[in-house]
């Protein structure tokens, strides 16, 4: 469900800071929890370590993902293929 219109979209204040702070191109990696947070166009060149829950994803922020959420970027669950003898005959092929 997205978020009222007249509210706005959520953005966390501290990550524009310290986006603020670096230079355009600087390669630092700035780890980030909130991944309800909104991308802004101000945040496009810079790689955000986006929280999945173990570890810090990497993500580099690209024009087309301006409006969408941290989140959608770095995937929690793990998929493992389905087994049988089906699978195990195609991985040999």
């Amino acid at each position: 469900m997205s978020r009222s219109l007249k509210k706005g979209p959520y953005v966390n204040e501290r990550i524009i800071n310290k986006i603020k702070n670096l230079k355009q191109g600087d390669k630092t990696v700035i780890n980030v929890w909130d991944r309800s947070c909104t991308v802004n166009p101000e945040m496009v060149g810079f790689t955000l370590g986006v929280h999945n829950g173990r570890k810090h994803v990497p993500v580099y922020v690209v024009e087309n993902m301006v409006g969408h959420k941290l989140g959608e970027f770095a995937p929690t669950r793990k998929f493992v293929s389905h087994g049988g003898k089906k699978a195990k005959e195609q991985a040999k092929k």
